[in-house]
């Protein structure tokens, strides 16, 4: 089979398309045909020997995939072959096969295509779950969502929508914003030109933001959280900017109000029931069209390099979908 490799760290262009030995499946274990498998910007760190972790090469990129059940090992029971099914994998998704446990499956819908599917377990999952396990969201409640063009940005927009929040919109240009608009904010700040803090305040009649969800990181987060309400929830998704924020604790004192780490992937490992119950909550609503995920584009497997260089470039709206 084919598999796109990471054989050395450097950029995209260094990654190389292989014939590997096809995979088989052992006791509690699954292969999976992938139909699309999803890049996300931490794709283009990992490769780089740049992210949190540092995998044995070589190693395929790409996180989150979806496809069909091809066999099964002794002891499974929670899929078939033949099944549709999705993954988060944290890398190894770039080739045209998949070895998995049980566990890490989810069964997918009738209605939900694999392009959608592959690219909605690490932004849609993560933001579930900051949203609804994290922050206990509200219906009639305020959040800020910074980065709100971003991937994950974009699905916190959607997903406190579709909850029943008011939604604030905060990016750095007004083109961003525009495209937070497309997926249902009420309200938008730039934070290149406003005063995030001061906007966020005026928009709430001074009572500040009822959640802050913050995948930037940077100057902006304590502007931020002076800008959350009475007992309102700071939520830590992370660090685009690049920067790690310290934050004066006094602030947190004063307000009463909560700072939430949000760790999706290590919270997947230690609730599979709640992570596939969110997903399959995530499912209904694509099913339903309450959400409808951006494919920015589909590459071939042997576009990957093109596909993460797009991303490293800033350039994608959207998820970046490669299809074996």
């Amino acid at each position: 089979m084919k598999a796109v490799l990471c054989e050395k760290f450097g950029p995209p262009s260094e990654l190389a398309l292989r014939d590997i030995e096809a995979p088989l499946a052992g006791p509690g274990e699954v292969v999976v045909s992938v139909k699309a498998a999803a890049l996300n910007f931490f794709d283009t760190l990992i490769i780089q020997g740049k992210y949190q972790y540092r995998p044995e090469m070589p190693f395929s990129p790409s996180a989150e995939m979806a496809g069909v059940v091809k066999s099964i090992g002794e002891g499974v029971d929670r899929v078939k072959p033949g099944d549709r099914v999705l993954a988060y994998v944290k890398w190894g998704a770039a080739r045209e096969e998949v070895l998995l446990n049980e566990d890490d499956l989810v069964l997918l819908p009738d209605g939900v295509s694999f392009e959608q599917a592959a690219g909605l377990t690490v932004t849609y999952g993560t933001t579930l779950h900051a949203l609804k396990d994290r922050a206990k969201l509200q219906p009639g409640e305020t959040v800020a969502v910074l980065g709100a063009s971003g991937g994950v940005g974009q699905a916190a927009v959607e997903i406190a929508k579709v909850m029943g929040a008011r939604v604030i919109a905060c990016a750095s240009s007004a083109e961003k914003l525009e495209f937070a608009r497309e997926f249902g904010a009420d309200e938008f700040v730039n934070y290149a030109e406003e005063d995030l803090k001061n906007r966020l305040k005026e928009l709430t009649d001074g009572n500040g933001v009822d959640v802050v969800y913050d995948p930037v990181g940077g100057p902006l987060a304590e502007a931020a959280l002076r800008a959350t309400g009475w007992e309102g929830r700071y939520l830590v998704v992370g660090f685009a900017s690049g920067d790690i924020p310290k934050i004066p604790l006094n602030l947190v004192l004063l307000k009463g109000c909560d700072v939430l780490g949000v760790f999706w992937g290590e919270a997947t490992v230690r609730d599979p029931e709640g992570h596939w119950e969110n997903m399959e909550t995530l499912l209904s609503w694509v099913r339903d069209g309450k959400l409808k995920p951006h494919v920015h584009k589909v590459f071939k497997l042997e576009d990957t390099a093109s596909a993460l260089q797009e991303i490293a470039e800033r350039k994608a709206k959207g998820k970046v979908i490669v299809a074996p």
